[in-house]
């Protein structure tokens, strides 16, 4: 070991990503000690990562002190594929279904047993939402989420189902209740929430299909209660979703 790391013969590379690695939803900002920790190096080599990357535009020094992801790295990765293309073909549609209902917008995809928010337009309704764009949240307690759970293999599944944690006092944390929420999923259509993932918090969310009927993404909806305004964002929300699913070639 040369004592610049815990881990014996690790490469310069691997060390970089290390630091980026240590950087999560729970983990947003952090010292270089605390870098240095998670990453599991001496925080002298930390140090001299974390200038390199500072210097590239990977990660930004704040005011206090604390490291933080860069914007770089948000353009990097918006630049994969399947997400920018998405993306840019759903932009019309998410505004129109902004404009028809005036509430926040999500546009997410299935990032290994989280959702990942691909893009969000912040409604008029003073409503806590948590999501922000590039953000993860669990499947189970969100609305896009049960979507994309429904459509999701079955090792998701188990592992989802297998770590039900509870977000708010209304999450749902057993398994049989929210298996027969994403049998409705496919029966009905659509998928909801009832202060789930944040209290005062609702949702509505329908799947996203290619032309062969892949399930690529899930579009919701977020207000501050469902009531009677249920039906007719649901039909709102699958209007866009086909017009994103005709417009996306996958």
């Amino acid at each position: 070991m040369a004592g610049n790391t815990s881990v014996p013969g690790q490469s310069v590379s691997s060390r970089l990503l290390a630091v980026l690695a240590v950087f999560d939803e729970s983990h947003r900002s952090m010292t270089l000690t605390d870098i240095a920790r998670r990453a599991g190096l001496a925080v002298p080599t930390a140090h001299r990562l974390v200038a390199e990357l500072s210097a590239w535009g990977a990660l930004v020094r704040a005011g206090t002190g604390e490291y933080v992801v860069g914007r770089r790295l948000w353009e990097l990765g918006m630049l994969a594929p399947d997400q920018s293309d998405l993306r840019e073909v759903a932009s019309p549609f998410l505004h129109d279904l902004y404009g028809a209902t005036l509430a926040t917008v999500h546009l997410a995809i299935r990032d290994g047993d989280q959702v990942l928010y691909l893009d969000r337009l912040a409604g008029h309704a003073s409503v806590p939402v948590v999501s922000r764009v590039g953000s993860r949240l669990p499947l189970h307690a969100t609305g896009v989420g049960k979507v994309l759970l429904a459509f999701a293999p079955a090792d998701v599944r188990d592992r989802v189902f297998g770590s039900l944690t509870r977000v708010t006092p209304y999450t749902i944390t057993h398994a049989g209740k929210l298996g027969s929420e994403l049998r409705r999923v496919h029966r009905e259509g659509f998928a909801q929430t009832v202060e789930e993932m944040s209290l005062g918090a609702c949702s509505v969310a329908v799947p996203v299909r290619s032309t062969t009927g892949t399930v690529i993404a899930a579009l919701g909806i977020v207000v501050p209660s469902l009531g009677r305004d249920r039906a007719r964002l649901g039909a709102a929300l699958h209007v866009a979703s086909q017009g994103i699913g005709r417009s996306f070639r996958s």
